[in-house]
């Protein structure tokens, strides 16, 4: 009996040191993370590949530092695009960085997508970009993005007349 006393007592205060370990942490202000560039990459067969540049600003007062990013896109609701990079580096502190992560998209997703976004005649298309930087033990930073993406006109006067 003396003895699942002394466990229950080691239990509550490994416990206790997790939660006051986990409060302890800084709170951080959510990490912006805005698509600048889109590149076009080598793909095979029915894929399509791009270099999706992101550039990711940090509004905290202590740099992110990431070993890996992945990222997944979605265009009007859609699953439309994911990738993953194996790069590292540091987001200073308030400050920002572009990252590169390729992407690929399945030929058949572009088709499917594009035949519902001209079937509705949207003059914008909303996108959500999720993902995340890899950080070492628990430090890993989630974002979240959302946007219209603008077609150019010619494409929604086409898209019209069909």
């Amino acid at each position: 009996m003396h003895r699942s006393r002394l466990d229950a007592l080691l239990g509550a205060l490994l416990i206790g040191a997790l939660l006051a370990g986990c409060a302890s942490m800084p709170a951080r202000d959510p990490v912006q993370v805005y698509v600048v560039g889109i590149e076009p990459l080598q793909g095979q067969g029915l894929e399509l590949r791009m270099l999706v540049k992101l550039r990711v600003q940090n509004p905290n007062d202590t740099p992110i530092e990431y070993d890996g990013v992945a990222v997944a896109m979605d265009v009007a609701g859609h699953t439309f695009a994911s990738g993953v990079s194996a790069a590292a580096g540091a987001v200073p502190r308030f400050g920002e960085s572009v990252v590169d992560v390729p992407v690929s998209v399945s030929a058949l997703r572009v088709i499917r997508g594009a035949v519902g976004i001209l079937g509705a005649n949207p003059e914008k298309i909303p996108y959500e970009l999720k993902g995340k930087l890899a950080g070492p033990l628990f430090h890993s930073v989630r974002f979240n993005s959302k946007g219209e993406i603008a077609l150019p006109q010619d494409v929604y006067r086409r898209a019209e007349e069909n």
